[in-house]
């Protein structure tokens, strides 16, 4: 107990951020549950996830996942009639570094997809993962 009084201020501080740093990693965009690359993998592989580049048509000819529709963010929501058939499979968006993707995860939850997902740190953790990408094409 002396132990607690004596030490009051740092237990406070130990306490507040940790409950900040627990309510941000839980705390998704627009709802969006973020996957790492070996997670997406099986989400594609077991479910056939669909997948979703939202990054702009010239980004997504550098190098895309090589089963991904190329929609950007921006059209995300006047071309959602393109995704209707999937709106309860699996669906992951992708962009450079998960922050465009995990914004347009909002976009397609509002439009009623239940299952919404977005790849943490986008094509540059793919990579890093040693992971394949495809060049040019648009799709």
């Amino acid at each position: 107990m002396e132990f607690i009084q004596q030490n009051i201020l740092l237990i406070a501080v130990a306490m507040v951020s940790g409950s900040l740093l627990l309510v941000l990693s839980l705390r998704r965009p627009g709802g969006a549950r973020g996957v790492t690359p070996a997670q997406a993998t099986m989400l594609i592989n077991r479910e056939n996830a669909v997948l979703i580049d939202v990054r702009e048509a010239n980004e997504y000819a550098g190098g895309h996942l090589s089963a991904a529709r190329n929609i950007p963010a921006g059209a995300l929501a006047e071309r959602a009639g393109e995704l209707e058939q999937f709106k309860d499979k699996p669906v992951i968006l992708v962009c450079q570094t998960g922050a465009r993707s995990s914004a347009a995860c909002s976009s397609l939850v509002k439009l009623g997809f239940s299952r919404v997902h977005t790849l943490e740190g986008g094509i540059g953790a793919w990579t890093e993962a040693g992971l394949p990408l495809k060049k040019g094409g648009r799709r």
